[in-house]
């Protein structure tokens, strides 16, 4: 079934969910979703059904690669546990490399009926992930996939100084984050680099043009570096994208994964947790 929507509001149902913003918020049924949206109660369910569609068409793509399938058996989540997802954007996403995770376990392990939840807040910060993170520790997860840091680079204004939190804060941030889940959850824990970006598509975005906002590939691969020092297995999405990403991982805002580009940031996940990449 398609729909007519414009676009803009097809992608502000993809990127943004405003049930995450406030606690008592995440209960809302779809037709008060809808309603925020500004939309009836029909476009929205065939703009969210599409979207769902496009995540496990992907996820399927992936399952009919050579081996792939038996890596998701392979996949160390064991039956009725918890996986969360923690991030920005690139999580929060309905097309993103977690969602796609969640119809590859569907799909193929559907009897051990493993629970996600994808605690992705587009916008966030490591210093917004922090300050929200004892309520995440409190779903007890055994696996947290963590992909942070990426708006904690963003510039703002013309020829900005500063990024939005300090290399050195977001240093401290992942550091305490990391702290906290030790201390309160007995999770499994795997860093993912957030990835790179294209500045020239970035640069001639009319959204970021008119708000004066930018990122740097020098800033986002020194957060990479100091995730890369980190204890903990990592997902180092950045070798894969880049520098500049690669125009079939990134879209054409040049911040946001495309499809294909989720569908690597998953690949290399399950390659991490399986035992290294084929061949």
């Amino acid at each position: 079934m398609e729909t007519s929507l414009n676009p803009q509001w097809a992608k502000l149902i993809q990127m943004q969910h405003p049930d995450k913003l406030l606690s008592f918020a995440r209960h809302l049924d779809d037709k008060l979703l809808a309603a925020i949206y500004g939309m009836d109660l029909a476009s929205y369910q065939v703009v969210k059904d599409q979207l769902v569609q496009q995540a496990r068409d992907a996820a399927e793509q992936l399952l009919e690669l050579p081996g792939f399938a038996d890596r998701i058996d392979r996949l160390p989540f064991k039956a009725g546990e918890t996986v969360i997802g923690v991030g920005e954007s690139t999580t929060d996403d309905l097309l993103s490399w977690f969602e796609i995770l969640r119809h590859l376990l569907e799909l193929q392990r559907p009897q051990d009926e493993i629970q996600l939840i994808n605690e992705g807040i587009s916008g966030n910060t490591s210093t917004q992930v922090l300050g929200r993170f004892s309520g995440i520790a409190q779903r007890q997860p055994d696996w947290i996939l963590c992909m942070i840091g990426g708006n904690d680079v963003l510039r703002v204004g013309p020829e900005s100084t500063k990024t939005q939190v300090s290399l050195e804060e977001t240093a401290k941030n992942l550091v305490e984050i990391r702290r906290i889940a030790a201390a309160r959850t007995k999770s499994q824990w795997i860093w993912i680099t957030p990835p790179t970006f294209d500045e020239e598509r970035m640069d001639a975005y009319p959204y970021f043009k008119m708000g004066q906002l930018s990122w740097r590939n020098k800033d986002i691969r020194s957060v990479g570096d100091m995730i890369r020092s980190l204890p903990d297995a990592v997902v180092d999405t950045q070798a894969g994208f880049g520098q500049p990403a690669q125009p079939k991982f990134i879209g054409w805002d040049g911040l946001h994964p495309t499809l294909e580009g989720h569908q690597a940031i998953v690949r290399w996940l399950v390659e991490e947790l399986t035992g290294g990449t084929a061949g």
